[in-house]
């Protein structure tokens, strides 16, 4: 079972004026849905719930929700903060059952930069997804997916479909065929490309023509 637990209270009321209230008694309303139940409206205490959320194994993961005597696996779908405080005001939780398939989103992170020969030489890592959607196991949701960028070179791009996941985790088809990163050229380099280039250019207009012949010097009068 999963790490974290999270002792839940049934909300009696819903919609925005229940949140309120609940708020106001110091907790965080919640959903909790999926499998084949009707949503409960719940509520976790706030201090709790900013523990859990804050040793960044909640969101995304497998959790326990404890009702009482009762116990059940569920993973934490979305948690919305207040765009002011940042402060947690609602969080949704989806049932499942322990080894179940859940379609998931999960960060995408580097290593290795100082072995890359393209980032070593000046280039740049454009990222173009932060994050891979996956079909893991509930109970084996990898906490990201690690890139290394030994030998990478300008011009060598990272793909989804060639990286090795865990056992049991496959990419949806939304992100089996796209690119996750890319070493390119960055503006430092171009910009140094260009004066050299420039350079290179007044050099050899100032060197002389071969075969060409060289005026005569006028007679002194």
């Amino acid at each position: 079972m999963a790490d974290i637990v999270l002792n839940v209270e049934i909300r009696e009321r819903s919609g925005t004026g229940g949140a309120r209230r609940t708020r106001g008694e110091g907790m965080v309303p919640g959903i909790l849905y999926g499998g084949d139940k009707d949503p409960v409206s719940i509520a976790v205490k706030a201090a709790a719930f900013r523990k859990a959320l804050y040793t960044g194994k909640l969101l995304g993961h497998l959790v326990t929700l404890k009702y009482g005597d009762e116990v059940q696996p569920v993973i934490a779908k979305d948690v919305q903060f207040h765009p002011v405080t940042d402060v947690p005001v609602h969080f949704d939780l989806y049932r499942v059952e322990s080894g179940q398939l859940i379609r998931i989103s999960v960060p995408v992170r580097f290593r290795n930069h100082e072995e890359s020969p393209g980032l070593k030489r000046g280039g740049a890592l454009n990222v173009n997804l932060h994050e891979l959607e996956l079909m893991a196991p509930a109970d084996s949701i990898p906490e990201d997916i690690t890139i290394d960028l030994t030998g990478l070179d300008i011009g060598d791009a990272v793909r989804a479909g060639d990286l090795v996941l865990p056992e049991g985790v496959e990419l949806t088809a939304q992100h089996r065929e796209a690119t996750v990163a890319s070493i390119a050229t960055s503006s430092s380099m171009q910009l140094d490309e260009d004066e050299a280039a420039e350079a290179a250019a007044a050099a050899a207009a100032e060197e002389p023509v071969e075969g060409a012949v060289e005026p005569e010097a006028e007679p002194e009068a």
